[in-house]
């Protein structure tokens, strides 16, 4: 069994008690035993430890915390005077060492319950957005020199001082990865592991950065991870003057009221939130590939935030779009995380899935396949952990925006498939455009078609989302452009695509001068007599 401890400037931190993760397979199997068995090693009660207790993690108190942030706050005025090309060193060797122990993340994450699938997609996140391409455009982002006027000019982005990081439950270990981009520019952070999947982020930062952090000559404090009552912890991050940023991984309602309550206090809130994404799929588009990329909407049982969360279909190719489709997605079944062909998560917000169907079919939406509630072996069940990927076509984009299945994020495996009504392709162009723009929310959107013109057309026309895929994996990752961030509900009132390392910086502008004091005479700029060049980079 793996044990892991709280990581406070730069010691092993007991906790008051433990929280035990065990394998999310013998939840499934059994889930009365596996739950009884995790409360009864929680509690004291018994000390048995099975095979399917995979590890345990120190939960600390708010006070653990505290002691963190003063660490972290200590830390961040010598660990910002490392050289730039250190802390970059940094990145790039947490990036080698990530890679090199990839398996061992995949395993960690499968056993928290995140099919082996999933697991993947998420690691290959984690290494494509810490790549050199990626820490390199970094760099040219933080330091800009220029010659104007015979005078050194520079343009610096400086850290802000201590970031927090909440990462979300369903997803920590890959998500709290944004806080490496954090220490890049010089920041300490103080991470929060969740109790109820504590372990992709010990693994991250105790095992893999930790180390390298010391052997760069990072001063302790730095880097800090704790394990605690997320509530409290955050209310203490909030309230202390120690903490500069908080970035924050949760549902909207939440993130919007925590970004104000840090912009009351001072402080700045970095918000990753819910996703709605769309999906467009024009009548020239390769129906084959599209289909394939629609099919991730599914990764995770749709719990996921930057999967697709709704498709609009052109009416030329809707149906034929469909039959393929279908075909993709009834064969998806539920099945245990070990399962390499295993797409599908347990389900947590149920009631929603069922409420949302009964809404839309009551609006005139149409099942095409799905609905149910099942076990892990796809039967039938009314405490089955699964839901059946389900899709429903709504006809009319004025119909479809007044639904829940396409104006709220679904966070489960619901599909809706919206097609508008016939119209000529250019009106039909402006009417998608407008509702894809008009989403509450804006993460990532697609489109798909066979039209270079209308594809960049596209492009230029849309402004909701941090992402825009042309052609593309919805959920694909590459190189340089940053794996998060988003407008509207997705990210709050300053919400764009979401380079941490930017966010949790700040732009400062130095002159060198020449000794001499005097201004610039107006005048000399006016007739021009101080030529030669104005600007070189």
């Amino acid at each position: 069994m793996i044990s892991y401890t709280q990581y406070i400037d730069g010691k092993d931190v007991e906790g008051q008690r433990w929280t035990y993760v065990l394998r999310a397979s013998a939840l499934l199997r059994d889930v009365d035993s596996a739950f009884n068995l995790k409360r009864g090693l929680e509690l004291g009660r018994t000390t048995e430890v099975t095979d399917d207790v995979v590890a345990r993690c120190a939960v600390g108190t708010v006070a653990d915390s505290d002691r963190a942030l003063e660490a972290a706050r200590r830390a961040s005025r010598a660990y910002r005077l490392l050289p730039q090309e250190t802390r970059s060193r940094i990145m790039l060797e947490f990036n080698e060492a990530l890679t090199a122990r990839a398996d061992e993340l995949i395993d960690l994450l499968i056993t928290e319950g995140h099919p082996r699938r999933l697991a993947q997609w998420e690691v290959s996140g984690m290494l494509r957005g810490t790549d050199e391409a990626t820490i390199r455009w970094y760099e040219s982002q933080l330091r800009q020199s220029f010659q104007v006027e015979g005078k050194q000019l520079e343009l610096v982005r400086k850290p802000d001082g201590v970031v927090c990081v909440n990462p979300p439950q369903n997803a920590a270990g890959s998500n709290s990865t944004m806080a490496v981009f954090a220490l890049l520019v010089g920041n300490a952070v103080v991470v929060k592991a969740p109790r109820s999947s504590p372990l992709g982020v010990m693994f991250v930062f105790r095992d893999v950065l930790a180390p390298i952090l010391e052997r760069h000559g990072a001063p302790p404090g730095t880097l800090n991870v704790v394990c605690g009552n997320a509530g409290g912890i955050l209310r203490s991050w909030v309230s202390s003057p120690l903490v500069d940023d908080i970035l924050f991984f949760g549902d909207s309602e939440a993130g919007l009221k925590l970004g104000e309550e840090c912009l009351a206090n001072g402080k700045k809130a970095i918000l990753e939130l819910a996703g709605n994404d769309g999906f467009v799929v024009w009548r020239d588009a390769d129906l084959d590939a599209a289909a394939r990329a629609l099919e991730e909407c599914f990764y995770g049982s749709s719990q996921i935030c930057m999967v697709p969360k709704y498709a609009v279909l052109h009416p030329e190719i809707a149906d034929e779009f469909t039959a393929i489709f279908l075909d993709r997605v009834r064969k998806l079944r539920p099945g245990y995380p070990e399962d390499p062909e295993t797409l599908l998560s347990p389900v947590l917000k149920v009631d929603k899935f069922f409420d949302f169907i009964a809404e839309a079919r009551e609006a005139g939406g149409t099942v095409l396949c799905g609905g149910n509630r099942v076990d892990v072996d796809g039967e039938p069940s009314t405490r089955g952990m699964f839901c059946e990927p389900t899709v429903v076509r709504v006809d009319g984009l004025e119909r479809a925006g007044g639904l829940s299945i396409v104006r709220e994020e679904t966070f489960f495996p619901l599909l809706p498939l919206v097609v508008p009504e016939t119209a000529p392709d250019e009106q039909l162009f402006e009417r998608v455009v407008d509702f894809v723009d008009s989403n509450l929310y804006g993460l990532r959107n697609s489109m798909w078609t066979g039209d270079p013109e209308l594809a960049r057309h596209f492009a230029e026309s849309v402004t909701n989302g941090g992402t825009l895929k042309i052609n593309d994996s919805h959920i694909g990752f590459n190189s340089v452009l940053s794996t998060h961030g988003g407008t509207g509900r997705t990210g709050g009132p300053y919400g764009e695509l979401n380079y941490a390392g930017l966010r949790t910086s700040h732009l400062q502008g130095i002159s060198w001068g020449d000794g001499d004091p005097r201004p610039l005479d107006p005048r000399v700029l006016a007739t021009g007599e101080a030529s030669g060049e104005r600007a070189q980079v």
